[in-house]
């Protein structure tokens, strides 16, 4: 009997939390970067208006759209026109070796040069 009470409580509390808060609360909107700014700032007002936002969106659209495009190209081995489970796979390994890669030769990059010329 000691628990019953407690149970209601959380109960209680469980019933009155926002459980879908995430789905009404408003989106926020990117901040455009300093490179963004500089490309898509036609008027130089340090903001983007509606027009410029909507280039950079429809930029960054292409963008995806030639990514999936070349994705497609490369890993669909049946051209099926669409990626199956497998060909996602291939295509996420090769991602991961390649972003491994890049890693290891920024590590070598950063270490100091063989001090062997003494």
């Amino acid at each position: 009997m000691k628990i019953a009470p407690g149970l209601l409580a959380l109960a209680m509390l469980l019933a009155v939390s926002p459980v879908g808060a995430d789905e009404t609360a408003p989106k926020k909107e990117k901040v455009p970067s300093k490179a963004e700014l500089k490309k898509y700032d036609a008027n130089g007002d340090g903001q983007l208006d509606e027009a410029e936002t909507a280039k950079m969106k429809a930029d960054e659209k292409a963008k995806r759209d030639e990514q999936r495009a070349d994705d497609l190209a490369k890993y669909d081995a049946n051209k099926d026109g669409k990626l199956d489970k497998e060909e996602r796979a291939k295509m996420k390994a090769d991602k991961a070796a390649a972003k491994a890669e890049k890693k290891a030769e920024k590590e070598a990059a950063r270490q100091p040069a063989d001090d062997t010329q003494k």
